[in-house]
């Protein structure tokens, strides 16, 4: 038997969090966040495959992502990233306007947002982004 499948049938494998009988967040196979964390590493692993899905809900939006400016693509990873693929196809104007490659029309419905008000940093930060792309 090999060291992992006997702590996975002692500990369990939850993928998401949870309270462990000594009362503390744990996750994965006996995982105690609390105290231990993860390191920067396992940070990073999680972030790249959270990009990956993130892409991949893009893809499904907006067929040609791949052509789309980098810029425009790096917003769009950061609201989706941020929002959640449910909260993102709230923004069916902004959708449209990328759709049309209409940028100006993008900045426009990202500040006139309730994400934009919340979020106020990261909103002009990605409405510089986009500004890049319009030469402003």
């Amino acid at each position: 038997m090999k060291i992992e499948d006997l702590l996975i049938k002692h500990e369990d494998l939850k993928l998401k969090p949870y309270i462990c009988p000594a009362g503390h967040l744990t996750i994965g196979v006996g995982r105690n966040i609390e105290e231990n964390g993860i390191s920067e590493d396992e940070a990073m692993y999680l972030l790249r495959n959270d990009i990956i899905r993130v892409e991949k809900e893009l893809k499904e939006i907006f067929p040609d992502f791949d052509e789309l400016p980098y810029n425009v693509k790096l917003v769009l990873i950061d609201m989706d990233f941020n929002l959640g693929k449910t909260r993102f196809l709230t923004f069916k104007n902004m959708i449209q306007a990328v759709k049309e490659r209409n940028w100006e029309a993008m900045i426009r419905e990202m500040k006139n947002s309730k994400w934009c008000e919340q979020v106020e940093e990261r909103c002009e930060d990605d409405v510089k982004l986009i500004e890049e792309v319009l030469g402003v």
